[in-house]
């Protein structure tokens, strides 16, 4: 129906750049741009503006801090994300979980605190400053 808001995709429409499947393992500082998808296992800090899907053989013992984050798997760590965090029906979170907007699916395991951010500020508009000196005074209006 051309009248419903049409909902925004969870993940951007280019697909995942990167993926790191079961049998993986990176022990340190994590940052990348676009999507990666984490089915392996990691160490450390996670660092990006962009998305990051934790699948279900993921596991992440770091603290997250990304744009958009999904999580099927389990992370032990806090989750900040400047967009969105989902935590999917079989995940496991040990962590607070920071975010504008937080969607936790029935049957997900979360052990920690949930705090709602502010969004991004939206771009505010001063309205046009008015010449008060030409609008006449009402003494001056005709009758």
């Amino acid at each position: 129906m051309p009248w419903r808001k049409q909902d925004k995709p969870h993940v951007k429409e280019a697909g995942p750049t990167t993926y790191l499947e079961e049998g993986s393992e990176i022990d340190g500082k994590f940052t990348f741009s676009g999507t990666v998808v984490m089915n392996g296992r990691l160490r450390g800090e996670i660092v990006s503006n962009d998305t990051l899907l934790i699948g279900e053989k993921g596991v992440v013992n770091a603290n997250i801090r990304a744009g958009v984050v999904q999580i099927a798997g389990e992370v032990v760590g806090d989750v900040v994300a400047s967009e969105r965090v989902e935590l999917k029906e079989k995940c496991r979170v040990y962590g607070d979980v920071s975010a504008p907007v937080v969607i936790i699916a029935e049957g997900a395991l979360f052990e920690g605190q949930c705090r709602m951010t502010m969004g991004r500020p939206a771009e505010v508009t001063q309205p046009p400053v008015r010449d008060l000196s030409l609008v006449p005074k009402r003494s001056e209006l005709p009758r």
